[in-house]
């Protein structure tokens, strides 16, 4: 039988069993061992991977081991193809729909497109900016206008794709609604949208703020040293949030903030480190106009996609791997 642990999430509870029951469990996907062939080792088993492929399981293995054990028999590579083909899709949408909220915190396009521009490697920043720059140009629409609903609403298929990769990271079964899963990805299409924009708001009201609440106490020369270090790393801080954020909302699963750290922590580091080493490489050693014509710019996007997807897969199996074995849902030897 799967095993189950009661959850304490209301929201989420109410969102997956609308009729209110108060006995709703967390449902956990049940690990199948591979039948064709034997372990050659006796403290391993083989374990069907989610393509039907065997993956070794070892049942005292160090971290490193079931980290890979988790992305082989999730086929992590699979699901971050998925997330970049739904990320592609969705980026645009998203972008138009948070810079129609750019005004509302009185902060200019251009924190956006210079924000990808010192992160998004290669051509991949020069695509996004002139792709936008061409739609911001052309779009007369308000807030509420048809099309920018429509926008937030395809920007979700981002959401909804991530939800279901984190799912799978959990082994929780997903047994919501659609209609209400794909409301609950609007949902958290907002707040990830908000989140990053109150975040760029900071160098425009942070310094304002600060200089009220600690010039009256005759901090004011240091808050300014501190804030001016903020702003240096505020491309760390807000990538660093925006992990956080989608770790800690996304699964169908109660989380504590707190548990999401480690997976944040290594999506920040390892997705800023390969954004730079990848654009090393694109800028120096490899030609993708060359060999692609036009859509080389789209080429490098679609595998900066791809190896985004793949670094926030392994962050969420890092948290996954960290939550199960402190709640005792390890697989277990059959």
């Amino acid at each position: 039988m799967a095993e189950k642990q009661k959850s304490s999430s209301k929201f989420l509870t109410q969102a997956a069993n609308p009729s209110g029951s108060k006995n709703l469990d967390e449902s956990y996907v049940k690990t199948q061992k591979f039948q064709s062939k034997d372990a050659k080792k006796a403290d391993e088993e083989l374990h069907v991977s989610k393509i039907n492929k065997p993956v070794k399981y070892k049942e005292d293995g160090n971290f490193l081991q079931r980290l890979l054990y988790r992305i082989g028999k999730d086929d992590a590579s699979g699901l971050a193809a998925q997330l970049a083909y739904y990320f592609l899709l969705a980026l645009f949408p998203l972008l138009i729909f948070l810079l129609t909220l750019l005004p509302l915190f009185k902060l200019k396009p251009e924190t956006i497109t210079n924000f990808i521009a010192s992160n998004a490697p290669g051509d991949t920043a020069n695509t996004i900016n002139t792709i936008v720059s061409d739609i911001m140009a052309n779009s007369s629409g308000g807030l509420l206008s048809f099309g920018l609903i429509a926008a937030l609403w395809s920007a979700s298929n981002g959401m909804t794709a991530l939800m279901n990769a984190f799912n799978v990271s959990y082994e929780v079964e997903d047994a919501r609604n659609p209609v209400v899963a794909k409301l609950l990805s609007v949902l958290f299409t907002i707040i990830m949208i908000l989140v990053v924009a109150i975040t760029l708001a900071l160098p425009v009201f942070g310094e304002q703020i600060g200089n009220l609440l600690f010039g009256k106490i005759g901090l004011g020369d240091q808050f300014v040293w501190v804030f001016n270090l903020v702003k240096i790393l505020l491309p760390v801080i807000l990538t660093f949030v925006v992990f956080t954020t989608l770790y800690a909302i996304a699964p169908n699963i109660k989380l504590a903030w707190k548990s999401v750290l480690p997976g944040a922590l290594f999506a920040t580091v390892a997705w800023l480190g390969a954004s730079y080493l990848f654009g090393l490489y694109v800028n120096n050693f490899a030609n993708y106009s060359k060999t692609y014509g036009s859509i080389g710019g789209v080429i490098v996007l679609m595998i900066w996609l791809y190896l985004t997807g793949f670094i926030i897969i392994i962050g969420s199996q890092i948290n996954a791997i960290l939550h199960q074995k402190k709640t005792g849902q390890l697989p277990t030897k059959r």
